[in-house]
């Protein structure tokens, strides 16, 4: 019917519809993504079946037939319904509603919490938390960094990067907290860094991801650009762009001030009196991001991303003002795998922990440490496996009014960003931020203000894979100058190799319990 239009009720089907179609007195929903997330023990493995290397020969996939790499463990699923009546609609209506988290949230908004840093309702402000830095990474799982920790639910079989290469993420969620049921919303790149930048992705997005991911041709259009390029002014809008935008416009519309350290960002030529750098792919960008702070870019040293930042907070305590939100990408924790010549996997992880480390302990040590919250996450969780859930990361909150508990609740990358926006009073980009759970129960009651020294990863940041082997001879396929691009069994299953040794089996599979798929409040 043309004009507004209004929902007479809600049927639950599966994850992601993608199409629906009535025929005769049925209803045909096409589910996306199926019914369930899966846990993937045995490490991700290609929608390509076709691309085998030497270290596949005499593996199978997981023993229900399932490939265990993420963007392949979902199966799409259809759902056949008898067309509702009213009654039977007001039934599928009411199961909707149980089904839903949202109903609780609004529960805690309105009772609220005294003394909380997180205000009790969005855009209220009012928190001692005036600054907040979010930092994103690259892809890792929950337990290839900290399945070590014994506060945390972790299989230590499956850890990459032990206490020795990652001293700073351990010692971190010591002090601040450890989160193990931290899931991200996205599965891969294309839609992690829309996810963790605008709390959504589009239609077009989900549905276009899996072609690019299984070499189908389509280009990477998530990040700012459309077929390999920044659209114009006068192009039409950034097809993969949500209606609200990002967390960047937030800021714009708060009137707050914003910085931006190498995400949505493009190389960029000397243009006028400005030196050849790195360009923000959104107008608001341009005028907000550093042209000296790399974008994704394995050859360049997180510890250089480190330096840049670190020149720029001691600009900010030179003038007493400091960005109230500010992004920065730290993505070395992705690897070369076993690029010949190139850092080697643990090299690249020790290098990306103690970068994080410094920023971590330079910012402790200004005046400006009391009011900020430091938010730390992985865009995705595609290159790595975890037996709990394909979709676990890692998360840090670092702040003096963090607690050190651990933390065993459910939180996902939106939550992350409600939590961001209410504390800095800033609206929301999508329902899934608006009605996210913000984690409210971290806080103390007072700022515990002693600095974090940083410490040194025993592993040498300078380490390099060798120029010959197997692992390097099947790295050259790869195509590593980009996020995503290569091929992400062979390269998930080199970085295996690479690290375990080659006598080290990739593990066997672990179904996903039920108990994880629902959200425990």
């Amino acid at each position: 019917r043309r004009g507004n239009s209004q929902s007479k009720g809600f049927i639950p089907v599966g994850w992601f519809p993608t199409s629906v179609r009535v025929v005769g007195n049925k209803l045909f929903v096409a589910n996306g993504k199926g019914f369930s997330s899966f846990a993937n023990p045995r490490g991700p493995q290609p929608v390509n079946k076709g691309v085998r290397s030497e270290s596949h020969k005499g593996e199978e996939a997981s023993a229900d037939g399932r490939m265990q790499y993420i963007g392949s463990l979902m199966k799409g699923t259809l759902s056949i319904i008898d067309a509702p009546g009213s009654a039977q609609l007001a039934a599928h209506s009411q199961q909707v509603y149980q089904n839903t988290p949202y109903r609780e949230e609004r529960k805690l908004i309105s009772e609220g919490e005294a003394g909380n840093p997180v205000p009790t309702r969005v855009g209220q402000g009012g928190s001692p938390v005036k600054h907040v830095f979010y930092v994103i990474k690259e892809n890792r799982t929950y337990d290839q960094v900290l399945s070590d920790l014994p506060a945390g639910d972790g299989d230590t079989t499956l850890l990459f990067f032990p206490r020795r290469m990652s001293p700073n993420h351990h010692a971190l969620a010591e002090r601040f907290g450890l989160y193990d049921r931290f899931f991200v919303n996205a599965e891969v790149s294309a839609d992690g860094h829309n996810w963790s930048t605008a709390a959504y992705t589009t239609d077009y997005t989900q549905k276009t991801v899996p072609s690019n991911y299984s070499g189908r041709g389509r280009s990477y259009d998530y990040e700012g650009t459309n077929r390999g390029r920044v659209p114009s002014d006068d192009d039409d809008d950034d097809v993969a762009e949500p209606a609200k935008g990002y967390l960047w416009d937030l800021a714009k519309r708060k009137g707050i001030t914003f910085r931006n350290f190498g995400e949505f960002v493009v190389p960029d030529g000397a243009t006028g009196t400005a030196p050849e750098g790195y360009r923000g792919v959104k107008p608001f960008l341009v005028a907000n991001t550093s042209r000296e702070f790399p974008g994704y870019n394995l050859d360049i040293q997180d510890q250089r991303r480190a330096d840049i930042w670190i020149k720029e907070l001691n600009g900010w305590v030179a003038a007493g003002e400091m960005p109230q939100l500010q992004i920065v990408r730290l993505p070395n924790d992705h690897t070369h795998g076993a690029s010949a010549n190139k850092p080697t996997p643990q090299a690249h992880m020790a290098d990306n922990d103690l970068a994080l480390g410094r920023m971590v302990e330079a910012v402790s040590k200004t005046k400006f440490w009391a009011s900020t919250a430091i938010f730390v996450l992985e865009d995705d969780a595609q290159n790595g496996p975890d037996h709990v859930d394909s979709h676990r990361s890692l998360l840090f909150v670092v702040s003096p009014w963090a607690t050190s508990e651990a933390q065993h609740r459910f939180v996902n990358t939106t939550d992350v960003i409600a939590t961001m926006e209410a504390l800095l009073g800033l609206d929301a980009l999508s329902p899934y931020d608006h009605y996210g759970r913000p984690l409210r129960e971290i806080w103390r009651s007072a700022p515990d203000v002693r600095p974090y020294v940083a410490l040194v990863p025993s592993t040498p940041l300078t380490d390099r894979n060798p120029a010959r082997g197997t692992g390097a001879i099947e790295s050259r396929k790869l195509d590593l100058r980009y996020e995503d691009v290569a091929e992400e069994d062979a390269f998930n299953r080199i970085l295996w190799h690479a690290i375990k040794g080659t006598k080290v089996p990739y593990p066997g599979p672990t179904r996903m319990s039920a108990a994880e798929v629902v959200r425990s409040w």
